[in-house]
């Protein structure tokens, strides 16, 4: 791919999945180092996103951009992830009050023309159109952006279809692809694009929240976000739904034949701790992903569990 486009957008995704990996940055590196230099000497056109990114990458250097890394905190893990700091924030670093905007195809969004270079595969699934892009800044193993019937121009609400598509998608995927799932932000749960799309990932290791020593998982330990767990997708669209009722934003995550509903207060609705850079559906399912390395070495457990706490809806304001 890296080979094929003298394109700063290509680059800045390639070089992401390769710190992500060793062996594949390892591979990748005479041809990541090749381009890099092709693009300093001479820069394409770009969108004003990739060319910000890739001017932070040349003061840094490439090779300067340290390779994810990662632990166990408690319960609970954090990632080391420096280029990740990079990206454009778009709706996440928004303050939120709403759980459903329309769709703004002036706006960013996953069907412009100079995204089809990210894209993996597009075609007919389970019944509807749908693309699986690449993510540029991939904080789970094999890390891709699911988008249902891209140029309809489907607004980041879910309804019953969508819900049960993906559903089936994933207990489908689940028989050949072990450790699949999909995460989801709700429009005002760290969703940083309103096109409708889901996270897709494969980890050989669960994520935090499914666990067996939470409640919500039969044990005997309460997760201290709210947590809902689901094994029918008819009972859980009942709890999705209930949620849109009382205009209350969320995160999900699916993996084949469970559901994870992750309630909470709206971003930007309180001050988060210094180290946050908001809560998504890997931090409400127990991860933690920072950009600093100190903070890497000296958080534990107890900060993201007391960051949980408070995004619980009624939660503290105090930091």
């Amino acid at each position: 791919m890296i080979d094929a486009h003298h394109d700063l957008g290509v680059f800045i995704l390639v070089l992401a999945n390769a710190v992500m990996d060793p062996a594949l940055r390892v591979r990748l590196h005479q041809a990541l180092n090749t381009r890099f230099t092709d693009l300093c000497a001479n820069p394409p056109s770009a969108t004003p996103d990739d060319e910000a990114v890739f001017t932070a990458l040349r003061e840094i250097g490439w090779e300067g951009v340290e390779s994810v890394r990662s632990r166990a905190l408690g319960d609970f893990e954090i990632q080391f992830n420096r280029l990740r700091s990079l990206r454009p924030p778009r709706n996440a670093g928004a303050l939120i009050e709403d759980l459903r905007r329309d769709f703004n195809p002036d706006g960013f969004h996953f069907a412009k023309p100079f995204l089809r270079k990210e894209i993996f595969w597009e075609g007919e699934l389970l019944g509807h159109d749908a693309a699986l892009l690449y993510n540029k800044f991939p904080f789970l193993p094999l890390h891709g952006l699911l988008v249902p019937e891209p140029v309809q121009g489907h607004a980041q609400y879910l309804t019953a279809t969508w819900h049960h598509y993906v559903w089936s998608l994933c207990a489908q995927l689940g028989g050949s692809l072990p450790g699949v799932g999909f995460g989801y932000n709700a429009y005002g749960a760290n969703a940083s694009v309103n096109h409708l799309h889901f996270q897709m990932f494969v980890r050989e290791q669960g994520l935090p929240i499914s666990a067996a020593l939470w409640r919500h998982n039969g044990g005997d330990t309460e997760y201290p976000g709210e947590c809902l767990r689901f094994d029918d997708p008819d009972q859980a669209w009942v709890a999705i739904h209930e949620r849109h009722v009382a205009k209350q934003t969320y995160n999900l995550i699916y993996l084949p034949g469970r559901l994870y509903c992750l309630p909470r207060r709206f971003q930007g609705s309180h001050e988060c701790a210094a180290w946050s850079e908001g809560y998504a559906f890997y931090e409400m399912a127990g991860g933690l992903t920072v950009f600093d390395p100190i903070r890497f070495e000296q958080l534990g457990a107890g900060d993201l569990q007391r960051e949980l706490t408070r995004l619980r809806n009624g939660g503290s304001d105090q930091v």
